[in-house]
Formats: structure tokens, sequence, C-alpha cells
């Protein structure tokens, strides 16, 4: 039998996501089912990002704006907003980890974030098997967490893959409507998971500096961006 390798593929561009007027192209890892520990582990490290089965990292021809940034868990230190977050959220909410699994009330969930925050993206379709592609196929070690509040009802779901030395932020979906920036909460909470299992990092994938969309990753101290092939510290007040 033929010894298999992962290869490294760049796409076709496509219209980028966060810089209007931008092509994109992307290196995807593949094949997919190559990818795992400690495979994994070494390209996120290298700055690749998982969405579904796809491992990827941007390999655009004319731009570099997109850095992979991760959260130092064992120094950070939350500022006086993310402190006010985590009080107000924490003491209401309650969070289980399981494996990735299809629910009803998680899908309804989803729908409703990407109507309210991405109209017109695509995703904000009723599209199940988009859904599931997207978030719930894996072939590495992804925790799901739940969080419903004191009613019970489900406020926030977050993907998270389990790497050696941190966690990688996946994905987060939310209610819309809920007031207090679960967002942030979710960031801190996964933060905080960190450090109760005895891990470095928290990767939240790639960080635009121009970008509205990613400026509140650059609140998150200390935090790392890779540039040129090293980890190097960012604090906010960098160009």
């Amino acid at each position: 039998m033929t010894q298999q390798t992962i290869r490294l593929y760049t796409t076709a561009p496509y219209p980028c996501s966060y810089l209007p007027g931008k092509q994109a192209r992307s290196q995807v890892a593949a094949p997919a089912e190559l990818i795992h520990a400690p495979a994994y582990d070494e390209l996120i490290e290298h700055g690749f990002r998982r969405s579904g089965s796809f491992v990827y990292r941007p390999r655009c021809d004319h731009c570099q704006a997109c850095k992979p940034v991760r959260v130092d868990a064992t120094q950070f230190h939350p500022d006086r907003s993310q402190r006010r977050c985590w009080t107000r959220h924490h003491q209401v909410l309650s969070a289980t980890l399981s494996s990735p699994y299809w629910s009803p009330e998680h899908y309804a969930l989803y729908l409703r974030y990407q109507q309210a925050r991405h109209p017109g993206g695509g995703m904000d379709e009723d599209d199940r098997a988009q859904y599931a592609g997207f978030l719930l196929e894996s072939s590495v070690q992804t925790q799901l967490a739940e969080f419903r509040d004191a009613d019970g009802r489900v406020v926030m779901v977050s993907l998270i893959d389990m790497l050696d030395q941190g966690l990688s932020a996946v994905y987060t979906f939310y209610d819309p409507d809920a007031p207090g920036s679960l967002g942030t909460y979710a960031i801190l909470w996964q933060i905080d998971l960190c450090r109760r299992l005895g891990l470095s990092w928290l990767y939240l994938g790639y960080w635009i500096e121009n970008s509205r969309k990613m400026a509140y990753k650059i609140r998150f101290q200390p935090l790392q961006v890779r540039r040129n092939g090293t980890w190097q510290d960012i604090l906010p007040t960098q160009p």
C-alpha cells in the first residue's frame, strides 16, 4: 500500500470576506483524513485554521493582512470591561462540554445568529448539511461547549479543538439579542478552560489590523501574532 503524506494546495481566488475589493486565496492541507494529532498541532502552530474538514491558512497573491494570533492563557489579565463581562455571565450561565452532535435547538440558534450578524453571507440560509459540514465534522479532537441560562435556554454554543499545548477557538454563535457581550465571554471562558486544563495558548484564528470585525481580538492580552515564521508579542498600541 502506498504511504500517503499531507500535501498543500492553493485555491483559486475568491472575494475576501474582510477587506472589500480584495481577492483572497487559501492554502489547504490535504487529504483531510490524514490530519489528526500531532500533525494538526503542528499545522496550527504554523498558522493554519480548521473549518469543517478543511485545514487552511491565507495565501493571497498581493496581501498578507491576515495574521494568526493566540492568547497567552497563563499570563492573561482581563481589563475592567472583561472582568464585568465575566462576572455578569459566569454567575448565570452553566456550561457543559461534549463531543459535537446535532441539536435542533443549536441549529435554530445558529440560524438566528447568522441572520442577525451575517445577513446575505450565504450561511444565513436554512441548510442543515452546510451547518453539519461546517461545525460538526471533525477529524481531530473537538469539543462542543453549550451555555444555558437560568431558565435552561441555550444562549451560546462554541466549537473548540483540543491541542497538545492549547485550545483552538473554531467558532462561536449565540443569541444575537442577548445583552452583555456573549462573544467576549466565550473567549474569556475558553481562556479559563485552558488554565483549568494546564494549557498555555488559546488560538483565535486570524487578525487583520484594519478590519473592524477583528478589532476585539487585540484586547485579549498578552497576545501573540505570527509574523515571518515566528510568534511575537503584540500590544494594542503597536502599529
